[in-house]
């Protein structure tokens, strides 16, 4: 597979929108009262920092997500796609989002401050106020799925996710607890049913994140992305046991091991620094090949990649929308 790593979406420029809301991945334009469009670039962030790109990651994140949006239409969670005009471009309903995320987990896992896996090790095996339990090995199963919220700051604020528990939200007024009880609903809801789909692939589901957000009318609906190798861990399920047993780490297709990778390469996951020099053109290439090989084991399709995203294309898709 021949990938350039210097075809890559870095930037859109619409002028022409209503309002524009930038996030460490998606740009976000208003086109108008109803709707907004949304472009996955190419950029890939890390311990809450953008470490770089990687080469067609946008077009993978926002057909995927276009195609798990399908997938909870069957179990009658509301969201907020109305139609994919391009690769890269979603147009969707606009919401007032909630400013917290629901992160729900399956297994003892990570590697940054926000995994459970350091709040195993660091705090008590406490996360959110809830208690995991004693004697857990790295990558084992929790016996029940736990649902984490985390504050979600704003990509220029230079804040980090923080984890809350359910209780400290409705104590800080973030969200109310009857959005809040329909929200984890919502989340547990889609994590079995991911599950469940993710099997069917070969594939384990071990965490995701979910965003929500308010329609006009007072209706909660998930926003953002569905379960796409961003949001979500994903493991190969047929080496999980033999991995284990060697006490290595899973096989994932997912971004955890460009966490790993720059790690590796001598990043601190406790340090304030901007880890983006730690992200060689290696593994870049080497989050494409995965990123790719994702796209075609969930869609059971292979993406195109001889014919290239651009930012012209973009740009005149955008167009056409006003």
């Amino acid at each position: 597979m021949n990938i350039d790593p210097q075809n890559v979406i870095r930037d859109i420029d619409f002028p022409q929108a209503k309002g524009r809301h930038r996030g460490k991945i998606r740009e976000s334009f208003i086109l108008d009262d109803d709707r907004r469009a949304i472009v996955v670039t190419d950029r890939i962030s890390s311990f809450d920092f953008v470490l770089g790109t990687v080469p067609h990651k946008g077009r993978v994140l926002n057909q995927i997500a276009a195609w798990w949006f399908g997938k909870i239409d069957e179990i009658g969670v509301p969201h907020h796609l109305i139609s994919v005009p391009h690769p890269n471009v979603t147009v969707a309903k606009n919401v007032t989002p909630l400013p917290v995320e629901f992160v729900v987990r399956a297994y003892l896992t990570g590697t940054t401050t926000t995994s459970s896996w350091y709040a195993y090790n660091h705090h008590d095996r406490q996360m959110c106020a809830l208690e995991m339990p004693a004697g857990m090995k790295k990558n084992q199963p929790f016996p029940d799925l736990l649902v984490t919220p985390s504050t979600k700051p704003s990509a220029d604020s230079g804040l980090h996710d923080m984890n809350v528990s359910r209780e400290e939200i409705i104590e800080m007024g973030l969200v109310d607890a009857e959005t809040l009880d329909k929200a984890y609903e919502y989340a547990l809801r889609m994590f079995r049913h991911g599950q469940k789909v993710a099997a069917e692939r070969g594939l384990i589901l071990v965490d995701t994140k979910y965003e929500m957000g308010v329609t006009s009318e007072g209706e909660l609906i998930v926003i953002d992305e569905v379960h796409t190798p961003d949001s979500s861990r994903y493991w190969v399920a047929d080496t999980y046991e033999a991995r284990m047993a060697e006490g290595e780490e899973p096989d994932g297709l997912d971004k955890e091991f460009v966490r790993r990778m720059v790690v590796g390469a001598g990043y601190d996951v406790d340090s304030p620094e901007n880890p983006a020099q730690y992200f060689s053109e290696d593994i870049q290439l080497a989050a494409a090949a995965k990123y790719l090989e994702l796209y075609e084991i969930m869609t059971g399709q292979a993406l195109d990649i001889s014919v290239a995203g651009d930012q012209a294309s973009i740009e005149a898709c955008l167009e056409s929308l006003i």
